[in-house]
C-alpha cells in the first residue's frame, strides 16, 4: 500500500510557501523516509517533491493578517483546497502537513501503523505554556470542539471518502456553518471546517468517528520569533507579556506559525 505526504503550497505576495514545502519534504524523507507531493497553482520543477499536483486555486477572495513578532501585515490568504486531499493524493495512506511544520523526528510515522482511518490533533501545546490557549479548545464560545487541520492522516476507504466529501458540502455553504456555529472570525480556516464535519458525524456531539493522532502537536505562535533551524534543533524567543523568553526544543515537530521568522531561515 503507497504511503506519502501531501502539502499545499500557495504562495502570496510576500511568503514563499513553496520554499517552505521544499524544506518539509527534505525533512520528511530524512525523518520519515516518505515521499513527499505538493499541490500548487504554478509550475514546479523541483526533484525533491515525488510529484507535482498543479490545480487552480479556488479560494475565497479573502486576506489575512499576518504577524512578524509585533509587526504585522495583510496578505492574501489561499487556504481552501485542502478539502480536496482525499481527490487530489496519490497514496493510498496520506499525511497531510501544513507548510511551516518542522520535522525533527519520526513520530508522525505512528499515523501509517494506526488501524483507524482518519487521525487528526485534538489537542495542541503551545511552548509557552504559561499563555491562554482557549481559543483553540473551541471553534467559537457556544461551538462545537476544535480540530487541528494542520496535520491529519487519512486511509482510504468509504469512511474517508464521506468525510471528504462532508468538508467539501460545508465549505460550498460556509457561510450558513459560520453563522449556525456562531464562529466569529471573517478568516476562512480549514480548523474550523474539519472541526464543524467532525461535530456532524459524532451526531452534534462528542465522539470518536475520527482517532487522534498518537503523538503530540507543539506550535509556536506568529509572535514568537524563530532564530535559529538545525536538524535536531529549533531556538526561539516566545513572547510573554510584552517581553521575550527563550526557548530551545530539540527533537521535537514543532507547527510555526510566524511564515516570514521560518522562511529567512530556510
Amino acid at each position: 500500500m503507497s504511503k506519502g505526504c501531501v502539502v499545499f503550497a500557495f504562495n502570496n505576495e510576500k511568503i514563499d510557501y513553496i520554499k517552505q514545502a521544499r524544506d518539509l519534504a527534505r525533512r520528511v524523507k530524512k525523518y520519515l523516509g516518505l515521499p513527499t507531493s505538493i499541490v500548487t497553482d504554478i509550475d514546479v520543477k523541483d526533484c525533491v517533491f515525488d510529484s507535482v499536483i498543479k490545480i487552480n486555486d479556488n479560494s475565497y477572495k479573502t486576506k489575512k493578517t499576518y504577524r512578524n513578532g509585533s509587526q504585522t501585515t495583510k496578505l492574501s490568504f489561499k487556504n481552501c483546497n485542502r478539502i480536496y486531499s482525499y481527490d487530489l493524493s496519490p497514496y493510498n495512506q496520506t499525511l497531510v502537513l501544513d507548510s511551516d511544520i518542522i520535522i525533527c523526528n519520526n513520530d508522525y510515522a505512528k499515523c501509517f501503523r494506526d488501524r483507524r482511518d482518519i487521525l487528526l490533533f485534538k489537542d495542541a501545546h503551545d511552548i509557552c505554556s504559561p499563555r491562554d490557549s482557549s481559543e483553540f479548545d473551541y471553534v467559537s464560545d457556544t461551538g462545537c470542539d476544535f480540530y487541528w487541520a494542520t496535520c491529519f492522516y487519512f486511509k482510504r476507504s468509504k469512511k474517508s471518502k464521506l468525510f471528504f466529501e462532508l468538508l467539501k458540502h460545508i465549505h460550498e455553504n460556509y457561510i450558513y456553518y459560520k453563522h449556525i456555529y456562531k464562529i466569529p472570525s471573517n478568516v476562512y480556516r480549514n480548523d474550523f471546517v474539519f472541526s464543524i464535519a467532525i461535530h456532524i458525524l459524532n451526531d452534534f456531539q462528542k465522539g470518536d468517528v475520527v482517532g487522534h493522532f498518537p503523538c503530540t502537536l507543539y506550535y509556536s505562535l506568529d509572535r514568537d520569533i524563530v532564530q535559529k533551524i538545525t536538524d535536531r534543533e529549533i531556538f526561539l524567543l516566545s513572547e510573554f507579556q510584552n517581553s521575550y523568553i527563550p526557548v530551545k526544543i530539540k527533537d521535537t515537530n514543532l507547527h510555526c506559525m510566524n511564515k516570514f521568522a521560518l522562511e529567512e531561515l530556510l
